[in-house]
């Protein structure tokens, strides 16, 4: 990660005076209802959080009724930290859009997995990250991440016929109890019948595909894994692990770490494709590369 500092507000603060005399850094917050920890309460406990570490809200958006804020809009707005409480989507749509500013995001943990949040504060709550704020300059990185013909991918990627399960989490969430057997059922067969991804470098893995392969972003590479299963009872088994997004859980096989990496349905079918958490039309190929993310994050790991 390269590693930066941003002062806590705008150009022109100078060294020496006081922090109630500085100029307070304007701040927007964007979060999501649909996350799971976007109730009305608790976004109203991430303002006052970040008001008493001295970053009082002066926007808040909801998102995705509000768009996520570009660069022009965010200078227009003389914005120095944009804040996103929601969860790997959203997160995703954020950072994505702001890519290129020269201000700050903070990412606080506000959906079910929060994996970027935990790359950058470590397992911690709200109100620990905010509170690390407090009384310093902001600590900021620039990790790296996935680059695809469909933008980045902060946390991984998900791609094969695995990525169904996706709708069986939705319908989870939803808590529509029909649609969640109905789909599941469906994703059992999908995920032992639908068209196979292959890794087509050389080395990687099984000749006859897996249901899922997932691409997550390392120091040094993608690291990618393969995804398989022997029969429906373990096909069944390893789609609880795919619809908890902790992939560890299932039957795998490492594929190794890569600069860039394709992945190839050779049928000539599209392949199913989830990013962040999120899906996207995949093609019959798709490559990936390690790339750094292009705005600055902040991050406590390394606040006392």
């Amino acid at each position: 990660m390269t590693q930066t500092e941003h002062p806590r507000s705008r150009p022109g603060q100078q060294a020496g005076i006081p922090q109630s005399a500085a100029p307070l850094p304007r701040v927007w917050l964007v979060c999501n209802a649909a996350s799971g920890s976007n109730d009305d309460a608790s976004v109203s406990r991430v303002e006052e959080n970040l008001a008493d570490a001295g970053f009082p809200v002066v926007r808040t958006l909801r998102f995705p009724e509000e768009d996520a804020p570009t660069p022009a809009v965010l200078d227009a707005a003389q914005v120095d930290l944009l804040v996103t409480f929601g969860g790997d989507g959203t997160t995703h749509s954020v950072v994505a859009a702001a890519s290129g500013w020269s201000g700050a995001v903070l990412v606080l943990p506000g959906g079910t997995m929060n994996m970027l949040p935990k790359r950058l504060h470590g397992d911690v709550p709200v109100e620990e990250i905010v509170a690390r704020l407090a009384g310093g300059p902001l600590d900021t990185v620039r990790p790296t991440v996935i680059a695809s013909r469909h933008g980045i991918g902060l946390t991984g990627v998900l791609a094969g016929p695995g990525t169904v399960w996706n709708e069986v989490r939705e319908a989870m969430r939803a808590v529509n109890i029909v649609e969640f057997v109905n789909t599941a059922r469906q994703a059992i067969s999908w995920s032992a019948n639908g068209p196979k991804v292959f890794c087509a470098e050389s080395d990687c893995g099984r000749e006859d595909g897996y249901a899922a392969i997932t691409v997550t972003p390392g120091e040094n590479g993608l690291e990618a894994n393969g995804y398989y299963a022997e029969s429906l009872a373990d096909y069944a088994g390893q789609g609880i692990a795919l619809l908890n997004r902790d992939f560890r859980d299932g039957p795998h096989d490492s594929l190794g770490s890569h600069r860039r990496l394709k992945l190839v349905c050779p049928d000539g079918e599209p392949m199913g494709l989830l990013i962040d958490g999120e899906p996207f039309d995949g093609g019959a190929e798709e490559e990936f590369y390690l790339a750094t993310c292009e705005v600055d994050l902040v991050t406590t790991r390394n606040a006392s």
